[in-house]
């Protein structure tokens, strides 16, 4: 289990991460979801021990990740599959991983295996992978250690649809059998199809958090009207709470039942109106963090 209870990272002048506080449970997938510099990266890099909290605490399975006596044993991380030692083969990578965490050469090869890389990839250099094959090696090197515990920051960048999909099975697996598993993408359907529990952020602060179905069933309304800006200044009139999409569209925190009678009697024609949740996760995460979307910070 992952624990973050009141974690705060301050930079000069900047806080990065405020007050932060989540938990990641057994047996499920949580996904972790925000703008670019919300504070995803910054948060999993505090959580296994790269970055130092301000103030605040961030735990795996009831301890700190520097204090774990082993920590590949206990939690696989993939932060940026970028970071891999282009020089060394995969094969080395993993060997050295092994070494590191005490176990015999022959689990190479079942992670080797496990991640689809075949032996010939296997001997060719890092430098000469491409982004999706670093992205099987990570993986791989996260896995290793048979951990409880998965931190993945984007883990199916680079990948092409049917390694998402292995990525996507691979993660519900690991799951089901009960490990934790926190999971940060960009790819919001990917996120919608995997995660069972949902954890938002924005200006470094927790947004929304709950189980998927709950979070979905609380998105409100999406509504579209010829004026936008009529439709706008009426729902402003009733109080209700509105962001504007980047497709125009219109998402507020009301019943539908509401947002046509509001429109109406503003004598503003619609020309959409349902339920967000029957939209998914992209537009309730547009919805969350239409205020929260900011650019040229630390994530």
């Amino acid at each position: 289990m992952i624990s973050i209870e009141s974690l705060t990272k301050r930079y000069a002048g900047f806080t990065a991460v405020d007050d932060v506080s989540f938990t990641a449970r057994p047996g499920r997938v949580t996904g972790f979801l925000g703008p670019n510099g919300a504070g995803k990266s910054t948060t999993m890099r505090v959580m296994v021990g790269l970055t130092p909290a301000t103030s605040g605490t961030a735990t795996i399975d009831g301890r700190r990740f520097a204090e774990l006596p082993n920590p590949g044993r206990e939690v696989g991380v993939l932060l940026d599959a970028s970071a891999q030692h282009a020089g060394r083969t995969g094969r080395e990578i993993l060997r050295i991983a092994a070494a590191t965490m005490g176990l015999p050469r022959a689990r190479v090869e079942e992670m080797l295996d496990r991640v689809g890389l075949t032996d010939r990839e296997a001997e060719r250099r890092v430098r000469h992978y491409s982004l999706g094959m670093r992205q099987r090696l990570g993986v791989a090197t996260a896995l290793i250690g048979d951990p409880r515990v998965l931190v993945l920051d984007e883990p199916a960048n680079g990948l092409d649809p049917a390694g998402i999909r292995w990525m996507r099975d691979l993660l519900r697996g690991y799951a089901d059998a009960g490990g934790t598993v926190l999971l940060s993408s960009h790819l919001l359907h990917e996120i919608e199809v995997v995660a069972d529990d949902l954890v938002v952020i924005g200006h470094g602060r927790i947004v929304a958090q709950g189980t998927k179905a709950e979070l979905l069933a609380g998105a409100g309304s999406v509504v579209r009207a010829q004026d936008a800006t009529a439709l706008a200044a009426a729902l402003a009139g009733a109080g209700i709470e509105h962001t504007v999409a980047p497709d125009g569209a219109v998402l507020a925190t009301a019943e539908t039942a509401r947002i046509g009678t509001v429109a109406h009697a503003a004598g503003v024609p619609l020309t959409e109106l349902r339920s967000a949740d029957s939209a998914g996760l992209e537009e309730m995460f547009l919805e969350l963090t239409a205020s929260s979307q900011r650019e040229g910070v630390a994530a």
